[in-house]
């Protein structure tokens, strides 16, 4: 865990800083993440060895197969239930 000190300084725990290739020294860019923050080494390109063209074939190609899950699941019931959402938020109160 890390902590932030009273200049707003952070330590970055070892295990990470080596799992990323972060070194004593190195500058990183620091992002706003949705909730929370995104630290990365400054300057260096994620290296997934796929081209722009090959990872939009392969999302196409997920894409396909989820559909055809979709298909499939979609002739299946869902269970029913004695109980409804409302019930639930109401457990534990006097009746």
């Amino acid at each position: 865990m890390a902590k932030v000190t009273s200049k707003l300084q952070l330590t970055l725990p070892k295990r990470l800083a080596e799992q990323v290739g972060i070194a004593a020294g190195d500058e990183v860019d620091v992002a706003v993440a949705g909730e929370g923050l995104r630290i990365a080494p400054t300057g260096r390109t994620p290296c997934t060895g796929l081209s722009a063209a090959e990872r939009l074939r392969l999302f196409h190609e997920a894409s396909a197969r989820q559909a055809v899950r979709d298909q499939t699941l979609a002739g299946f019931a869902t269970p029913s239930r004695d109980w409804t959402r409302e019930e639930l938020y109401r457990r534990g109160e006097p009746r």
